[in-house]
């Protein structure tokens, strides 16, 4: 009985013991868990609520007369760039070449030295004007030294027909000895000045197998090499070259355009042009029109026309592609300025049936509606809207609306 009385004691709640405390390490786990989320949550929503910036690329509005020429452009035209002076160098004789002294990009001035061909025939040629020269002289000296004899004879011959020691006949035969002397010596003397003609002729052919520059310019090609044969006339055929070498004069480079025959009346001597050339799209070079040249491309229907270039530069060269811009003569009043200001054509666009423009500020855009002017070559001019200064958009999406975010890192137009 006693140890059942134990054991009901130990199984007995005691009511009055406090209840032992809950961890702190799930309440922890909980809390860092809860915060998680809500990062995440914000995250999300940021990245996804957010509108992304619309890429777009942007010029800066400039006053009327500033910024760029005032006279606006009638005509539009492609062209090449071209030299006026520009020659292939050959030989004048067919031979073979020895030495090339030239590079492509290489300067010359006039009268350089830029080939020597092998001189062995003009060589031979000039010994054997020599000889003959020498044996010209050779026989004038012979013949001098007769006529001589002959003239001291005939003196001798005088004296004794006028003392009737001699025949007259004798005496008679002796001066037409004399006289036929005389004429030969005159024959050498005359063989003399030939052979040295000769002579100087082998020299100028030994010159012709040395190649010089005609004019001062650059080498834009190199045609032959040591050991080829070379001739003005291409004699051997494909196996021949015709040249040494391509010279082109800098300072002759002008622009060569077609203008459609419909438009050539808007084109006048010394009218103002605006080059660019294709490789240098930002770089407006002021040239003019030196002449149309009369006659027409039936094929084309187009009329060509010289440009001359008032810059020189090194980044010209030939055969370069070119666009051009006639202009209208700059007005005498260098005070008046045009009303309003100017922006590239691309920048002006059509919202709700009226011009409109998209402005930057920050990193978002205004829409303004726009009152345009006349149309200037690429540009146009803006009465109202627009400030000088400001940034617009160029080519807007059509999507693009007032207050969107956009991205101007795309690039800045001219």
């Amino acid at each position: 009985m006693n140890a059942s009385a134990e054991l009901l004691k130990e199984l007995r709640i005691d009511r009055g013991k406090a209840p032992p405390p809950p961890s702190r390490k799930g309440l922890w786990i909980t809390l860092v868990v809860l915060v998680v989320l809500a990062l995440l949550a914000a995250i999300a929503w940021w990245m996804l609520g957010r509108a992304k910036p619309v890429p777009v690329r942007t010029a800066t509005v400039v006053a009327m007369g500033s910024g760029g020429s005032q006279s606006a452009s009638v005509l539009d035209a492609t062209g090449y760039v071209v030299a006026r002076r520009i020659a292939t160098v050959s030989a004048q004789i067919t031979g073979r070449v020895e030495e090339v002294m030239i590079e492509e990009g290489q300067h010359v001035d006039e009268g350089q030295v830029l080939a020597r061909l092998d001189p062995i025939n003009a060589d031979a040629e000039q010994r054997l004007a020599r000889s003959q020269m020498a044996s010209a002289q050779s026989q004038v000296q012979n013949v001098q030294a007769q006529l001589t004899q002959a003239q001291a004879e005939a003196g001798r011959l005088q004296s004794l027909v006028e003392q009737q020691l001699v025949s007259r006949s004798q005496y008679d035969q002796q001066v037409a000895t004399r006289d036929a002397l005389r004429a030969q010596l005159e024959t050498a003397r005359r063989n003399v000045q030939v052979a040295r003609d000769q002579l100087k002729i082998s020299d100028i052919g030994k010159d012709y197998t040395v190649v010089r520059a005609p004019f001062s310019g650059v080498i834009t090609a190199k045609a032959a090499q040591p050991g080829e044969i070379v001739s003005p006339l291409s004699a051997g055929g494909g196996f021949t070259r015709t040249g040494i070498g391509t010279i082109v004069d800098m300072d002759s480079l002008e622009v060569e355009v077609d203008v459609g025959e419909a438009y050539i009346g808007r084109v006048q001597p010394k009218m103002p042009v605006e080059a660019t050339l294709n490789a240098y799209p930002d770089w407006k070079i002021p040239a003019e029109v030196i002449a149309v040249i009369p006659t027409a491309d039936r094929g084309k229907a187009t009329v060509k026309v010289r440009i001359a270039l008032k810059v020189k530069d090194p980044r010209i060269v030939p055969e370069m592609g070119v666009n051009v811009s006639f202009l209208e003569a700059a007005p005498k009043q260098q005070d008046a300025t045009p009303p309003g200001v100017r922006v590239p054509a691309a920048a002006v666009t059509e919202r709700d049936g009226a011009p409109a423009a998209f402005v930057v500020n920050a990193d978002k855009v205004e829409q303004r509606t726009l009152k345009a002017g006349a149309t200037l070559a690429n540009d146009r001019q803006i009465l109202g809207g627009l400030q000088a200064g400001e940034t617009v958009v160029l080519d807007p999406p059509p999507t693009l609306k007032d207050g969107d975010a956009v991205d101007t890192t795309a690039g800045a137009g001219t």
